[in-house]
């Protein structure tokens, strides 16, 4: 009956990971059927964590992001937890042999977020950026190349890169939500209130230099995980030029999207030039 309960915990990962992202939804609908459920373990995850530290406002969100700790060295240790989300990712954990640093980093960021308003310097930011972001492209990536070590290690800074561009741009689109609702600014000494053309090109061009790195990878990956890291890659592309062609004050006072016509139109579109080998 162990066999069932894991087959109810990863439809609950699924879930979790259609409900609460389009884009990330159909990107990973594009993988193959034989990695596909394991990305949603690790979405399921790293969403669930996220919404204790960004949603649970009236609650307490140090005792919840504990004992959501606790039940999760639990899982790991002994192979189960009554947590659906937790028990499906204890088994890609197991069957990917993900390093217990790269979740160790992940669970310190969202600490961060318990306790950190604000990023003075680069080296802070990085570290947040790689604790929150880099480490679940990681993770991901040792579900891509299942088990080859020589493979991971060529494409490690490739899929950090994708990561962190992802992060970004999900930072600049929620400067508004984050500086308002959270009362949080991630850029290293950002100032909302002078938040102009030049400031946004800056941190254009870090993102640029990420993309650049992360698509150098993507032509490696493995068939199986190819096409869906290319259509997320594609997704978030779409997002940051139209970020770039949005003013500031655009950007500070509401939520940039991509509506879900574009995000087909984007899935379309990368299919062709993934078949015709023109990524």
């Amino acid at each position: 009956m162990k066999r069932l309960f894991d087959e109810v915990s990863e439809k609950c990962s699924k879930v979790v990971t259609l409900s609460y992202s389009t884009s990330f939804g159909l990107a990973t609908k594009m993988l193959s059927s034989s990695i596909r459920p394991h990305i949603y373990n690790i979405y399921g995850f790293v969403r669930f964590a996220d919404e204790i530290v960004d949603s649970f406002h009236n609650y307490n969100k140090t005792e919840l992001l504990d004992n959501f700790e606790i039940d999760l060295r639990y899982s790991l240790k002994n192979k189960i937890s009554l947590n659906p989300i937790l028990n499906s990712f204890q088994r890609t954990v197991h069957k990917y042999n993900i390093d217990i640093e790269l979740i160790n980093s992940f669970l310190k960021s969202m600490r961060w977020d318990l306790e950190k308003k604000d990023y003075l310097d680069k080296t802070e930011f990085n570290e947040y950026v790689y604790g929150s972001a880099d480490v679940v492209g990681l993770m991901c990536l040792k579900v891509f190349v299942d088990g080859n070590k020589s493979l991971y290690e060529e494409l490690k800074p490739s899929a950090m890169s994708l990561g962190s561009a992802f992060q970004k741009v999900n930072f600049l689109r929620d400067l508004k939500q984050d500086h308002e609702g959270l009362n949080r600014s991630y850029f290293p000494n950002l100032n909302l209130d002078n938040f102009d053309e030049n400031t946004k090109v800056d941190i254009l061009k870090e993102i640029d230099d990420d993309f650049s790195k992360a698509i150098i990878g993507i032509f490696r990956l493995p068939k199986s995980s190819r096409f869906g890291v290319y259509t997320a890659y594609k997704y978030y592309l779409k997002l940051l030029n139209k970020l770039r062609n949005t003013p500031p004050i655009k950007i500070k006072s509401t939520r940039i999207r991509v509506p879900n016509y574009q995000k087909m139109n984007v899935l379309a579109r990368s299919y062709v030039r993934y078949r015709l080998n023109i990524l």
